[in-house]
């Protein structure tokens, strides 16, 4: 697929409970980059890779639901930091089941070196794949994952 039919490709991101806080919230856990940053760099590197994005942020578990209703017919996968809702959230793991869309869970930190109730996530089993524990690159890593997913035979 030549990278100008990637324009039709368009990757709903979303950001989950507190992830507005990054930054400032337990830097020894989420490191310094705030959220402003790491949007940055995502949409850089999907400016560079031809694909679309849509980011959103939000506290709400019915936002988060109703942004992944919303995302049918809109969007070709998303990527989903469901932040403390990972734990909890059958919501946001049916919601995700229900679109039939490619989505790829990520987390800052890895959540299987955390407290033992982060290390269950109720929403990997209804995604493509997880990505934790590397920082803002684990959104990076996820988008590149995702245009592979969406592109098979394209490898640039």
């Amino acid at each position: 697929m030549k990278q100008k039919n990637r324009k039709k490709i368009k990757i709903l991101v979303i950001h989950g409970p507190n992830l507005n806080l990054l930054g400032k919230r337990e830097p020894q856990v989420y490191g310094k980059v705030t959220l402003q940053k790491i949007n940055s760099e995502l949409k850089k590197l999907a400016r560079k890779k031809g694909v679309l994005l849509k980011i959103i942020q939000s506290n709400y578990e019915g936002k988060i639901v109703e942004a992944i209703h919303k995302s049918i017919n809109r969007f070709s996968g998303i990527i989903i930091n469901p932040a403390a809702y990972t734990h909890t959230s059958v919501a946001i793991r049916d919601a995700l089941a229900s679109i039939n869309l490619p989505a790829i869970e990520v987390h800052l930190s890895n959540i299987y070196s955390r407290e033992e109730f982060r290390r269950h996530s109720l929403i990997s089993a209804v995604c493509k794949g997880q990505i934790c524990g590397f920082g803002m690159n684990s959104y990076l890593l996820a988008l590149l994952a995702l245009i592979d997913i969406l592109c098979p035979k394209d490898k640039s």
